[in-house]
């Protein structure tokens, strides 16, 4: 097995009731351009300007490679979510980071998440994130989880408040969206079995 190959097989891959919520590996590109095509305009109004050569395979050939290499280096973990009861369970559907992981007596990260418009309502995203949130803590370790949003993107408020992230502040002109600075709400999660000892003998 190539060094290549062990780090893509060494990725997590979990499952939900309908999900596949895998990491980012080789493979998947083009299904990731045309989830991203299908979602331009229903994601305009949430995300920062993309880059000039977003839209294209060889974008995220190199996005992926950056994402297992982050994986391997404990900066980020970046899954896909895929449609287990769908007739093509190659496509992506939606996609998580959990990205800016810090260690030592932090031990935080920020989370970000978006879902392709036609499966908004169902849950699955609540799904998707419960899982994914499970191992963030209990497999990685971490105590706190960080995910902000526009103050106007009410349903990513619901979600993140069902979720149990409390709203901690509010931060002007956090992020540059849709031609100008925009306010972002701030949520956090943390992680209520947290073992605190490995830190103490530090």
């Amino acid at each position: 097995m190539t060094a290549e190959r062990k780090a893509a097989a060494d990725l997590p891959v979990l499952t939900t009731a309908r999900l596949r919520v895998a990491h980012v590996r080789p493979g998947h590109e083009r299904e990731t351009v045309a989830f991203f095509e299908r979602n331009r305009a229903h994601f305009a109004r949430w995300d920062p300007p993309a880059p000039s050569d977003f839209y294209s395979v060889p974008f995220w050939e190199r996005s992926v490679a950056r994402s297992v290499d982050d994986f391997h280096a404990d900066r980020a973990v970046r899954l896909d979510l895929f449609d287990a009861t769908g007739a093509d369970e190659r496509a992506v559907i939606g996609r998580m980071g959990f990205s800016q992981i810090f260690r030592g007596p932090f031990q935080s990260c920020i989370l970000g998440y978006q879902i392709d418009a036609a499966y908004e309502g169902r849950g699955l995203m609540r799904e998707a994130l419960t899982a994914a949130i499970g191992y963030m803590f209990d497999v990685r370790g971490l105590h706190r989880i960080q995910a902000n949003h526009l103050p106007e993107n009410a349903r990513s408020a619901a979600l993140l408040a069902r979720l149990g992230f409390v709203r901690e502040g509010l931060a002007k002109d956090y992020l540059f969206i849709a031609g100008a600075w925009r306010d972002h709400v701030l949520n956090a999660l943390t992680n209520p079995r947290f073992d605190a000892s490995a830190l103490l003998r530090n």
